[in-house]
This record gives C-alpha cells, structure tokens and sequence, in this order.
C-alpha cells in the first residue's frame, strides 16, 4: 500500500454513484438510453478526494464541449484492490474502455494479457504524441518496445516549507522563496538552522515509522538514484545495488534521526499534521498535500526535492491511461476513448491543482499552470523523477516499497546500522526477484 491509513482516506472510496451524481447534476452525465446517439466511454479509476472532484470536473467539462459522447466514470478503491479488479476484468476480456494507472504497476500487470497496446495511429489523430511528453515517463510507458500506457502526470517527492518558520531561521531568498542547497552539507547547514529557529525541536518530518510506512523507501529512492544508483539489471533480473552509493544515502538518514534533525517517530498521518500545525519546517512528502494544507491555511510553499548526491532526481510514480483488455473493442468507441484522453491530457494544468506535475510538457507552459503557486515551483523534476524498475512487484501499493521501508525504517531510528539496513533491503529484494509474477506477460 503507499502508505498508512491517513494516507489511504486521501485515496478513499468516493463511489462511483457519487462521481456520477455529481456529473448528473451538471446535466452532462445522464445515462446513455436505449437508441442513444451518444458513444457511451466506460472509465475507471482509483481518484478520491481532492484527486477525485478535479478529475469530476475535467470529465464534465469534457462532455460539456463533445455532446456526443458519454464518459461513465466509475470510482473504485485505491491500492491493490483496484489492480485486482482490473487484472479480474482485463483477464476476462470484458473490461472498461479506459482506466487509471499508476505507471510504476504497468510491467507486473499482464501487458500482453490484460492490458491492450495503445493505438498509436489514434492517438496522434486525437492530438497526442510522443515527443510532447516527458522523456523518461514516455520511455516507461511502453514495454518490449510497445506503447502501453499515455502518460498523464508525474507525482514526485518533493519539499514543502513553512515559510514564517524559515524566514525566521534566514532561509528564504529576497523573493520570499526558500534559498536551493546543494550536497549534503548545504542540507544539513539548512535544518540546523531551522532547528535552532524552532528551539531545538526536530524542523524535519516525514514518514519514517509504522505498520507499512514506504516514507523511508521514498528519501531513499530519491536521494539513492541522485548518485546514479540503480536498483536492478536493465533486464530486471538481478539485483544491481551499488553497495557504496546506497550506503551515503542510507547514512545521510541515519544522521538525520541521530542529530535531532528530523523526527524518526513520526508515521504518514503525524508528519503531515506536524507541517501543518507549525511544529515542523519542512516536510518530504510527495506533491498531493497542497490541497488540504491550502484549505488548512498552513503559511507554506514548496520545491523540488534537495539535490544533495549530484543530480535533483526525485523518487516518482505517474498516473497514467490504459486499455484493458477486450476482446472485441469497439472502432467508434475507441475513438471517442482516444478524444477523451487528449482532452483530459491537454487540459491537464487544471489538474495540476492536486499538486501532479503534467507529463504533457506544452501544459507546463500554460498561463494557467504558471499562475499555479507553489505547485508550479517544482515543475523542472518532471525531466528527472526517478521511477521504479519495471518488475511485477514495484510501484504504488507495492511489496517493494513497504519491504524497503520496513528496511530503512530502524536506520533512521538508530536501531539498525545503515550496513544491516542494506543487508535487509537486498535479502527482501532477493526473494522478491525469486517469487513467480502473478500476471505474467502473454501473447495473444
């Protein structure tokens, strides 16, 4: 799971009775009746809460300019649920038209089998193509060389800060803005002074303790790769953990917990309302809190994740578009999925109100998405995110992120040396890489 149950409320059921009710209201989502002229487009996914009423509105909006059509949305839990009932569906041939992803899942969940190549002709009459996308997330979308999924977003770590607390310490730049370090001493140098601005109180917080914490694998996964780290052969058959590199990282951890510079006894939910009630000045999280830290009225903004091992890669995940598999998919349907797609992916500055930096680059010169504040800050990481191998066992709601965070957690902590921390994160690895993949790829 991606992350403890404060996190998961945020990606909690809505219903899809309620998505629909709130589009019917709208007078653009009635239901699609017998001799109906309009195409009727199934659509799943897994957004809640803030996520979720955006992705509401942009469907509205969608069926406000094209009449002919009809988007049914369908809100399912998030997690290991949702790939469940996709992969059930995807099996069985009789699936939606369209569903979310997260990007990260796309090599564990049956590509070939349960998910349909992506109609690359249609796409580009639709509007979308390869090169308006970031190159990193569009190399990932597509597996053996074939296009499986349409990017939609990024949704990386990254750095909230609470500006009273740093313009007290001298942190902020003349525009108010928080000054960048660079390396491991310009970081520390920062959260001493944030600390010594609090009283002594720890200024960092994340999501280092608790049942299924991943934040320890996230600080990880973004300060290992800055290095060039790597965790798996290319072919992902074998582990390729440069012991040196992951050590500094893991190092870097440990001295946050033993120097008082963060709060190892945090998990997801206290981090979060530690940063939001003025008791931490900074937070590593990823992108999906401006929202409720808005409505909350925390004094913040944010910015990429320190770049303190050489480059600013910051450990992502991408929401994503992709067609489960059917066994006879409609021609005129599957146009109007394709429509649907690029007006969702085109207007994607209005979803970048969540917090998710788009994966389309042209939103990301939008007046739109630059009036965005702070979410347009950090919009340069979507060229360096740094994304899991492509395994069945990575991705959001994954046992690689809960295993590596149950690894790293004690680190942090000072309970385990950052050596055994390792150790224990490559003997998980090992028996993640020797277990059978649950929805292995096959050819039709």
């Amino acid at each position: 799971m991606h992350g403890p149950p404060s996190h998961l409320s945020r990606r909690s059921l809505l219903g899809g009775s309620l998505a629909l009710a709130g589009a019917a209201a709208a007078g653009c989502a009635l239901p699609v009746g017998l001799g109906s002229s309009r195409t009727r487009v199934q659509y799943w996914h897994f957004l809640g809460a803030s996520d979720g009423i955006i992705m509401n509105r942009m469907v509205q909006a969608f069926a406000q300019a094209n009449q002919d059509v009809f988007v049914e949305e369908n809100v399912l839990a998030w997690g290991e649920p949702f790939y469940t009932k996709i992969a059930m569906a995807g099996a069985g041939g009789r699936s939606p038209d369209l569903a979310s992803f997260h990007l990260a899942r796309l090599a564990g969940i049956g590509a070939g089998a349960i998910l349909d190549p992506i109609n690359v002709p249609l796409l580009e009459e639709a509007g979308l193509r390869g090169a308006d996308f970031s190159p990193p997330i569009w190399e990932r979308a597509h597996l053996d060389g074939v296009l499986y999924a349409i990017p939609f977003d990024a949704h990386p770590m990254v750095q909230y800060y609470n500006t009273d607390i740093c313009a007290k310490a001298g942190l902020l730049d003349s525009g108010g803005k928080l000054a960048p370090t660079q390396g491991e001493d310009g970081l520390i140098a920062m959260l001493r002074k944030a600390k010594d601005a609090m009283g002594g109180r720890p200024p960092l917080a994340f999501d280092a303790l608790g049942l299924g914490t991943v934040g320890p694998w996230r600080v990880w996964g973004s300060l290992y790769p800055q290095s060039g780290g790597t965790l798996l052969s290319p072919d992902g058959s074998a582990i390729a953990i440069d012991d040196a590199k992951a050590l500094a990282a893991l190092r870097l951890m440990a001295r946050l917990g033993k120097e008082g510079l963060c709060d190892w006894r945090t998990d997801y939910g206290a981090s979060v309302a530690k940063f939001t009630n003025g008791e931490a000045a900074f937070l590593w999280n990823g992108d999906w809190e401006v929202t409720g830290l808005k409505e909350r009225g925390t004094p913040f903004s944010m910015s990429r994740f320190p770049s303190v091992f050489g480059t600013g890669a910051a450990q992502a995940d991408c929401h994503s578009f992709v067609l489960p598999h059917q066994r006879d998919r409609d021609p005129e349907v599957e146009r109007a999925t394709y429509r649907f797609i690029a007006h969702i992916v085109k207007h994607s500055a209005e979803w970048a109100v969540a917090g998710h930096v788009p994966a389309y680059l042209p939103a990301l010169e939008q007046p739109d998405y630059l009036a965005l504040h702070p979410q347009s800050e950090y919009r340069s990481v979507v060229t360096e995110v740094a994304l899991d191998p492509q395994v069945w066992f990575a991705g959001s709601a994954s046992r690689l992120w809960i295993e590596f965070g149950e690894a790293f957690s004690p680190v942090i902590s000072g309970e385990r040396s950052p050596e055994d921390g390792l150790a224990a994160a490559k003997a998980s690895l090992s028996r993640l890489l020797a277990a059978p993949n649950p929805f292995p790829r096959q050819e039709r």
